[in-house]
């Protein structure tokens, strides 16, 4: 299943990044993975991994399909709920699942078609950019149910989670691009109370930075001046 090997394949890299000492550190056979099949390294400000296809351009891509972000969570991520010791259920887990799957894809939609001059469409084209968006290794603290009783549970950050996007022509189906980056919630050195609204702001924030790298390729790919 498609879905499951580019998770699969995103989970090792992230494993491999991890082990190496939190991505500071280029792991050995990590161009191997990322490049497999033909793409080298390249630098992309604000992303810590990106790999390109030679002579590739995202000049004639006007529109931008973006499919259904997929979302995997870290494999030690063992939360309770807030203000308790007992476990998530797993209809909770997959409500968080789904909540950040719909404020990753929101943040994009947003940051390409509202505030740029590109369409955001479901179907294939000779003008279009397919998006493949994953969230991995996703850790939330002190995650907040809704929970009908009153807690209230102070944590410093919302959580972490990597990015792993694949950028394709719609048409021919060939893959232009393949970047990872790892994101954390905003640290204010300050204990402050944690709760659904919170979390999916700074969700959505870091989501919205990685759409503004994507937005300003595409502007620059097409010789348009960005802020």
């Amino acid at each position: 299943m498609e879905v499951t090997r580019r998770l699969g394949l995103a989970t090792l890299l992230i494993s491999a990044l991890v082990a190496s000492g939190a991505f500071a550190a280029k792991p050995s056979g990590l161009d191997e993975a990322m490049s497999h099949d033909g793409l080298q390294k390249v630098k992309v400000k604000g992303i810590q991994f990106a790999y390109a296809r030679p002579g590739a351009t995202l000049a004639g891509y006007d529109r931008v399909q973006i499919e259904p972000v997929q979302v995997a969570f870290h494999k030690h991520w063992d939360p309770t709920r807030t203000g308790s010791r007992i476990k998530l259920g797993q209809e909770e887990r997959e409500n968080i699942r789904n909540g950040v799957a719909s404020a990753v894809q929101e943040a994009f939609a947003t940051e390409l078609q509202e505030r740029s001059r590109y369409k955001v469409v479901d179907e294939a084209g000779p003008d279009v950019l397919r998006v493949k968006v994953a969230i991995v290794d996703l850790y939330v603290n002190a995650p907040d149910t809704e929970s009908v009783a009153m807690s209230r549970t102070y944590t410093i950050s919302a959580g972490r989670m990597t990015l792993f996007a694949e950028l394709f022509d719609s048409e021919s189906g060939q893959l232009l691009a393949r970047v990872i980056d790892k994101r954390e919630g905003r640290d204010d050195q300050m204990y402050r109370l944690s709760n659904s609204v919170v979390q999916r702001g700074e969700l959505q924030d870091i989501a919205s930075t990685w759409a503004r790298i994507l937005r300003r390729a595409l502007d620059n790919a097409h010789g348009i001046g960005t802020k």
